[in-house]
């Protein structure tokens, strides 16, 4: 087959709400459901995959498997990237993330999170924290230790269509009343540096790693550079949102007659608007698509045409 669709999970947060139901229509469990994993070969939530000579399977094994058949020529020994679509019905907690070094060093683990968003909606007056404004390690250390909150994080608003880039070792939080559509390394190793004093239902905060939040932040912030080409094609719009040695994103705004260049790597694609179907030139299978669908594009898959007016994300390692 030439798509083969993945089932999501859903992860329940703190600080999510129920649109990924009203949304996205999916049929999620019952409480504050924070996160959706679209694409995930990581050990605390992995996609199956529901169509295809695969049905059934667990992208982990194919990437032990049939990593050259399905995916193409890579020596990373884990599946590298992990898709998500978040709801913040409330702030998420001040956080940082390690680089792949750090990672290792601390918690073992193969993939530190540098991670990129895709705002899908955005409620007036929404806001993110992107960095801060401290010089100095002791400047930062200091600022933690007094709570001086303000003036230590650096906000930014967002609407709609969005892009931000998030490196590992930036200090960030997702600001209630976004929904984003988050590419990231396969990881899931986060570090809470602040978070707004919540308690859960039984009135325990939730813990803080303010060590090793300071060991792996980035001091002074840099502001990342980030060039959107975007190209006019037949049928489509093609938007290269960012390209880095962890992952590379598109944005595609297609209609019918659309044409997917085949490759020669695997592909992941998550619908955010519309419906439609995909044809395969080469068998003629047909695939239907629609809004909070994710699919795994294996390599070699032949040219596909779309029938349809959608927009999606694709991304490769």
């Amino acid at each position: 087959m030439s798509l083969y669709k993945l089932t999501p999970l859903f992860q329940q947060r703190i600080w999510g709400g129920r649109k990924l139901e009203s949304e996205f229509g999916y049929d999620i469990p019952e409480g504050p459901i924070g996160e959706c994993w679209g694409i995930s070969a990581h050990a605390n939530g992995e996609s199956l995959i529901e169509t295809g000579p695969y049905k059934g399977r667990k992208i982990s094994e194919l990437w032990s498997e049939h990593r050259e058949e399905v995916f193409g020529h890579y020596e990373l020994d884990a599946f590298p990237l992990l898709i998500k679509i978040l709801d913040a019905a409330a702030d998420l907690s001040v956080q940082v993330h390690p680089n792949d070094e750090q990672a290792m060093k601390l918690e073992g683990e193969p993939y530190g999170k540098t991670e990129c968003w895709y705002v899908l909606d955005a409620e007036p007056g929404a806001e993110l924290i992107i960095g801060h404004t401290a010089l100095t390690k002791e400047d930062f250390i200091q600022k933690i230790e007094d709570g001086n909150w303000d003036s230590l994080l650096q906000k930014k608003p967002v609407q709609k269509g969005d892009f931000v880039f998030v490196e590992s070792g930036t200090i960030h939080a997702i600001g209630a009343g976004i929904m984003i559509l988050e590419i990231q390394q396969s990881s899931d190793t986060t570090y809470r540096v602040y978070d707004f004093d919540r308690t859960d239902a039984e009135g325990n905060k939730r813990e803080l790693h303010i060590d090793k939040a300071i060991e792996v932040s980035k001091i002074p912030h840099e502001e990342p550079f980030i060039e959107i080409v975007e190209e006019e094609v037949p049928s489509g719009i093609n938007k290269r949102l960012i390209d880095t040695a962890e992952f590379k994103v598109w944005h595609h705004k297609v209609a019918s007659g659309f044409e997917v260049a085949d490759a020669d790597h695997f592909r992941l694609l998550s619908v955010i608007e519309g419906s439609g179907s995909i044809l395969s030139g080469e068998s003629g299978e047909r695939v239907p698509l629609s809004k909070g669908d994710h699919f795994l594009i294996p390599r070699k898959s032949g040219k596909l045409f779309v029938d349809g007016d959608m927009e999606w994300i694709t991304s490769k390692a």
